[in-house]
Order: C-alpha cells, then sequence, then structure tokens
C-alpha cells in the first residue's frame, strides 16, 4: 500500500492551500481511509500468521471494501488527469494486488523492506549494463550476490554452484536454470 499512499499523499500536497472550514481534499480522505489499514496492521503485528488473516478478514475487509466504493465513485468526481484522479485510478488499477495481504497472514502490508533489500541493485543497475572492464565484471558479480540474496540464497554456495556449471550450461535453457529464481 505504501506507492498508493504516496500517490495520494502527492495529490494532497499538490492541493490548493486549505484554510479554516474549507472542505478535506478527496486525497486526504483516501489517506484518512488508508491510514486505517495501517492502524489495523500495527494492532495485530504481532499475531500468528493464521490469527493475523482472520483479524484482517473481520477487521480489514470492511475498511477496504468502503475504500474500494469510495475509489470508484470518485473517479468519476474528479478531473481526469489530476493527482488526486491519477492516485484513484492507480489504487483501483493495482486494487486485487493492494488487497492480497488479506488472504495471508505472513505479508505485509507495506513493501519496504523488499524496496529496500533491492535497492542496492536499483541504484547500481546503470553501472552494470557493461563488464568488459574489471569495474563491470565487479558490478556483475555484485547483481549476482545481491540476487542470490534476495532469493534467500547463500551467495558463496551460490557462485560456486554456478562456477561449477557455467561450462557446461549450452543452451539458454541451461543457462536460465542457473538464475538464483530458478535455484532449489
Amino acid at each position: 500500500w505504501d506507492h498508493a499512499r504516496r500517490k495520494f499523499i502527492e495529490a494532497s500536497k499538490a492541493a490548493p492551500a486549505k484554510t479554516k472550514g474549507d472542505k478535506v481534499s478527496k486525497a486526504d480522505v483516501a489517506i484518512g481511509k488508508i491510514r486505517k489499514l495501517y492502524v489495523i496492521e500495527a494492532r495485530t503485528k504481532d499475531l500468528e500468521p493464521e490469527q493475523k488473516k482472520a483479524q484482517r478478514q473481520t477487521l480489514s475487509r470492511p475498511v477496504l471494501d468502503d475504500l474500494k466504493i469510495w475509489l470508484e465513485t470518485n473517479s468519476r468526481r474528479v478531473p481526469k488527469d489530476s493527482l488526486t484522479w491519477i492516485a484513484i485510478n492507480y489504487t483501483l488499477n493495482q486494487w486485487e494486488l493492494l488487497i492480497g495481504y488479506c488472504e495471508d497472514g505472513r505479508l505485509n502490508i507495506s513493501n519496504a523492506l523488499a524496496e529496500n533489500a533491492i535497492r542496492p541493485f536499483a541504484v547500481g543497475r546503470r553501472n552494470w549494463l557493461f563488464s568488459d572492464t574489471p569495474r563491470g565484471a565487479s558490478a556483475t558479480c555484485y547483481s549476482l550476490i545481491e540476487t542470490a540474496k534476495a532469493n534467500g540464497l547463500e551467495p558463496y554456495a551460490y557462485l560456486h554452484h554456478v562456477l561449477q556449471h557455467i561450462a557446461a550450461a549450452d543452451t539458454l535453457e541451461k543457462i536460465e536454470a542457473l538464475l538464483p529464481w530458478n535455484m532449489k
């Protein structure tokens, strides 16, 4: 939900300054509804996955149902291409993915941990386009190590396995079998 919420925060910041007595912006309303989901998550963070799933079904589902109705209604009421419209439509387009955490107590409402884990890779990706230099080769190794970590593999054991089998990988399928996400 972090990306969806962030889009509404951007829309709220861009909204005209509010004076006392003015109505709350639609972006602020959405932020408030999304905040309820995070409050529920904070209360259930120490529960076992099955208990967390049950609490989400009981507490978060009604908030999500209300939010979806609100989004669908307001997508027709805000100017097209406004930041609020963009935020609403992004959320509606991602809806099935956004509500997936309610079906599995092991999932988190936020993907911040995953984003932080891949940040070194994302930041360095441009530097790794070419490995015809020692720095490029080093960057490629770094990429493999970070990807192995992201896939739950021990980097040394993974690289050892790849180096043992890469010479025999004479087809695309054999090379793809050596990628971290294909390791068993």
